[in-house]
């Protein structure tokens, strides 16, 4: 491809002929027979999203599956992949550059049938155990607010809520949109109303790019100005997501 007009900010992007996007479990879910891919929750925002991006230049998207969030931004720490989407936590923060937020939604709790449980602010009891999924962005924030119960991490959501169901836990927390989908499969459970937290979620990258970063911003904040994100939820059907508030 001619180079004559392309910002050079993302020159490189244009050079390798596309973007590799960096998703995690439960970002996305492969069919079984045709190993297809598709995005779920912030996986189906982040696929979106970078198409959106990639168009314009003419380049393609290549999504790189990884089975944890670490693992996702060590891809990225290490060159493998170019962006992520996910949480800003201020652990993340010290070693990656982030956009604006791009999406939000909350961080809540599903309890079983027959919890006394009413609101975020009773969990954190002693003898209560919480089971978390390890790294993400909803337990580091919890993990900041809960001193008494008991928090028991695992590697992937299904492994939690199979410890819920199975009577060994007292609540699992999540994001709103992962709980409603696994009260569903579970009779009486109920996710509650309020929330312990929010989750302002954005692009990730390699530290060191301003140039990369600034492109990406600008573009963030046009996406989200002009609809195109709102579209991308509605698109979707992303319960309890909603567009960042644009950068002041």
């Amino acid at each position: 491809m001619a180079m004559e007009g392309i910002d050079p900010r993302i020159a490189d992007l244009v050079r390798s002929q596309e973007i590799r996007l960096a998703l995690f479990l439960p970002q996305y879910a492969k069919d079984a027979q045709s190993g297809e891919l598709r995005g779920l929750g912030i996986g189906f925002v982040a696929i979106e999203f970078a198409r959106a991006l990639a168009a314009p230049l003419g380049i393609a998207v290549r999504v790189v599956e990884h089975p944890t969030p670490p693992l996702a931004l060590r891809s990225l720490k290490n060159g493998a992949c170019d962006l992520a989407m996910i949480g800003i936590e201020p652990s993340r923060t010290a070693e990656f550059d982030f956009t604006p937020p791009i999406v939000q939604f909350d961080y809540t709790v599903l309890v079983p049938g027959g919890s006394t449980l009413r609101t975020c602010a009773e969990i954190d009891r002693p003898a209560l155990k919480i089971v978390v999924v390890r790294n993400h962005a909803s337990t580091l924030a919890l993990s900041r607010l809960v001193k008494r119960a008991e928090l028991v991490g695992t590697e992937l959501p299904d492994t939690a809520f199979d410890m819920l169901r199975s009577g060994n836990a007292d609540a699992f927390a999540a994001p709103r949109e992962v709980l409603l989908d696994y009260c569903a499969q579970m009779p009486g459970a109920r996710v509650l109303d309020d929330r312990y937290g929010v989750n302002n979620v954005g692009v990730a990258i390699a530290p060191g790019q301003p140039g990369r970063l600034a492109y990406l911003s600008a573009f963030a904040e046009q996406a989200k100005a002009s609809g195109l994100i709102g579209q991308i939820i509605e698109r979707g059907g992303l319960r309890g997501f909603r567009v960042a508030p644009r950068a002041s």
